[in-house]
């Protein structure tokens, strides 16, 4: 199965992982671009895995990082993700994203 990753997403992953890189190092990076990957693995496989939030969207919780991955469930296209959002900076942000 595949997935789709909006242009705002990929542009906070990047930006999340250039921070890592610039305030504690490009280990620390890779570490954070590994969490992503095995994140989006488990739901690429099982999208249905992250919790439901109220707008029908899911979140899966990075587990070594304070993000999240926000996403549609889609059947026929696999996981639409939507931000990979800071757990603690401006909840809901990307909600006009949902349209686009």
């Amino acid at each position: 199965m595949t997935y789709a990753i909006h242009p705002d997403a990929e542009a906070e992953l990047l930006d999340a992982a250039m921070f890592y890189a610039e305030r504690a190092s490009k280990v620390i990076a890779a570490a954070f671009l590994d969490e992503f990957e095995r994140v989006l693995d488990l739901i690429v496989d099982n999208q249905h895995r992250g919790a439901k939030s109220d707008d029908g969207l899911r979140v899966y919780h990075f587990d070594r990082f304070p993000y999240s991955v926000i996403y549609e469930d889609n059947e026929a296209l696999g996981p639409q993700i939507l931000a990979i959002a800071h757990q603690r900076r401006e909840p809901g942000y990307w909600r006009d994203r949902m349209d686009q």
